[in-house]
């Protein structure tokens, strides 16, 4: 066994890897840009190497200074983690010419599987079903418009090396070819080094459905199971659980002994994924393609590691160093069910736009890597992240990883809405909201998965999770609990209010359209007149209350506001004024603030580079005609016109990096 390892990698995959190898008592050794150099998989591990400036080109992609970090701490075996160098064959290569173990696959496996383009040629030969689409290289704009007629919209078109949801666009007609092939194969070449493209067929309503592999070398392959990974946005899974809901036993061993025939084929070894999509036009499910195989660790693998009780980090590292498989395909069971959540700092009511910045505040459910495989208490936290630290605008935006356990699917669903209440997250936009939503959807719930979820579910944006009438009447008693107690550490405020000032006892609060009349009375709470079963404890400053209402256990994070407070629970955050009973009257004849018209100004929706302005002062623009390309997160964000009208002021050129906000141009 390896006496000490390299992880080539950063973030929540690092700490990972770093947890598992100190468990088999082996010392780990980090690498570092500069924006990570405070970065809490630096502290834990054990030695640490500065690679170079933030950008990953000049960092974490380049071999040589990976190679160099293992020559001087004497590490035997590098971890790539996922993405970056971790399916690249030409660094594989280098570490085996320096006698170091590359912990994944063999490189003619890579090689064979990592470039999406020659896996489909030998998926093929193999006797894989393969999604229609051509597979070859792609001249230029006019070839891809040729090729996409012939094989019948919609299709895809997907960067040969990407993956992660990067280098893929979805063409519905001609004009979107012609706007997004060139923005493909540049986010391909800026993301992976390779800005070759292959177009396929999109299956309308389809199910992504992903076998992990696990082999060793000595010719023993398994199939560890499946995920279900349908629910996506911009084609980047954003929830994923094992097993899936739609998958059958007959399924899973047909899908999965397929996928052991094609590890087979290429000599596969260590961990790897083959992911398949289900047409949804096949009830039986039995119409499953090949997509691609990923010859690495995937984002999603703890929830395998939940239902099968595997470490998957450990294996890989076990078969690197030359060890048989402990276990027999018999071994694989399933226990529970898990799901996981990727919290991401994106804003979801702003589109999901990217949200960098500091964690002013971060303080999750349960503790980083605290419990064991399945957490604590079935709860499990991935991250690599801490309180003042940035998520930076030169990597994936992923904050964490929220995983669950439980006997059944609805267990770990509702372990999921209660752990994401408690999830303290401040200083930059995320989805929590979002994810808790979807956890609450009556879709979810029935297991109706298709990579059309979200843009099907919330076709108009995503306006917070909605709420039934209990609810908001929970949240107002909740308000009035915190009123009454913020009044009375105002009262005993020494010589601000005298000594015998009583608190307010009665208040009005309205949250939305709702209206609630609160009173204590005697210590007891009244709603509307009536008795309110709460139970809580609340001082001021408290930023999350866990309140019992009935038999019920609700988690409500609070921020105070002028008139009121924020109460984010349940997959949306509600404001609630509250006012004192005997002047909440007066409300009726306050004069309502009407917001400015901001329709004539191009605003930038993220902090971003500027790298196409296609207009200039004077142009007339028509609505829905682009006029500026924004780069964030390696994505390109196309910003369009919201109205007809001239450009009559511009403030930006390309090349210059945006704030949020920053005003790009403006019309008249």
């Amino acid at each position: 066994m390896f006496k000490k390892i390299l992880i080539a990698n950063r973030g929540e995959i690092a700490c990972r890897i770093i947890k598992t190898a100190r468990r088999m008592g082996i010392a780990t050794v980090a690498v570092y840009s500069d924006a990570d150099a405070r970065a809490p998989f630096v502290q834990m591990a054990d030695e640490a190497v500065h690679i170079g400036p933030s950008p990953a080109a000049q960092s974490y992609l380049i071999a040589e200074k990976i190679i160099a970090a293992c020559k001087q701490t004497g590490a035997e075996a590098v971890h790539p983690g996922y993405g970056f160098l971790s399916e690249r064959t030409s660094f594989a290569e280098a570490l085996a010419k320096e006698n170091i173990a590359f912990i994944g696959p063999p490189v003619n496996a890579i090689a064979a599987m990592g470039d999406k383009i020659e896996s489909k040629k030998l998926a093929m030969s193999a006797g894989v079903n393969v999604v229609p689409g051509f597979v070859g290289e792609i001249d230029d704009t006019e070839h891809a418009v040729r090729i996409s007629e012939e094989i019948g919209y919609p299709v895809m078109m997907k960067a040969s090396a990407g993956g992660g949801g990067k280098g893929m666009r979805l063409a519905y007609n001609e004009q979107d070819v012609r706007e997004g092939f060139e923005a493909t194969k540049r986010e391909g070449l800026n993301s992976f080094g390779d800005d070759r493209l292959f177009i396929e067929k999109f299956i309308l309503n389809p199910r992504h459905i992903e076998i992990q592999i696990l082999g060793d070398q000595h010719g023993n392959i398994l199939y560890l199971n499946e995920r279900e990974c349908s629910i996506q946005r911009r084609h980047q899974k954003v929830v994923e659980e094992a097993p899936s809901p739609f998958v059958t036993p007959k399924m899973r061993k047909a899908m999965g002994e397929q996928c052991v025939a094609l590890s087979r084929a290429v000599g596969y070894y260590s961990a790897g994924t083959v992911e398949l999509i289900v047409s949804g036009a096949d009830p039986s499910g039995e119409s499953f393609y090949f997509l691609e195989m990923n010859t690495r660790l995937q984002v999603e693998h703890p929830v395998t590691e939940c239902i099968t009780g595997i470490d998957l980090v450990e294996q890989m590292i076990r078969v690197a160093a030359g060890e048989k498989l402990a276990m027999t395909q018999d071994d694989i069971k399933i226990d529970g069910w898990s799901i996981e959540n990727r919290v991401y700092a994106e804003d979801p009511y702003r589109g999901f736009l990217p949200s960098t910045g500091r964690l002013t505040r971060y303080h999750p459910p349960v503790a980083g890597w605290a419990g064991d495989i399945r957490g604590v208490d079935g709860v499990r936290v991935d991250d690599g992240v801490m309180d003042g630290g940035e998520v930076s605008m030169f990597y994936d935006p992923m904050i964490a990883k929220l995983i669950t356990w439980g006997e059944t699917r609805d267990e770990a669903a509702d372990l999921q809405i209660a752990a994401l209440d408690r999830f303290e997250i401040e200083g930059l936009g995320h989805n929590i909201d979002f994810v808790s939503a979807i956890m609450q959807h009556p879709r979810f719930r029935s297991g109706e998965l298709t990579t059309g979820f979200i843009a099907e579910v919330y076709p108009d944006g995503f306006q917070g999770a909605p709420a039934n009438a209990e609810l908001i009447k929970s949240l107002a008693a909740i308000a009035g609990f915190v009123a009454t107690a913020e009044a009375d550490r105002a009262r005993n405020v020494d010589g601000q209010l005298g000594d015998t000032l009583e608190p307010p006892a009665r208040w009005q609060v309205t949250i939305g359209d709702a209206v609630h009349d609160i009173e204590m009375v005697d210590g007891d709470m009244h709603v509307d007149g009536a008795p309110f079963d709460l139970s809580m404890e609340y001082d001021p400053g408290d930023r999350l209350i866990e309140a019992e209402i009935g038999e019920e256990e609700l988690a409500v994070k609070i921020n105070k506001a002028r008139t009121g407070f924020h109460l984010t629970t349940r997959g949306a955050t509600y404001f609630a004024r509250v006012l004192p009973g005997h002047i909440a009257h007066l409300a009726t004849h306050m004069i309502e603030k009407i917001p400015p018209d901001l329709s004539k100004f191009l605003i930038c929706p993220m902090p971003g580079l500027l790298t196409t302005l296609h207009v200039n002062v004077g142009d007339k623009v028509e609505s829905g005609q682009p006029l500026a390309v924004v780069e964030a997160m390696k994505m390109e964000n196309i910003l369009r016109a919201e109205k007809s009208g001239t450009v009559k002021l511009v403030n930006a050129k390309a090349g210059d990096s945006l704030a949020v906000d920053a005003v790009i141009l403006e019309m008249e």
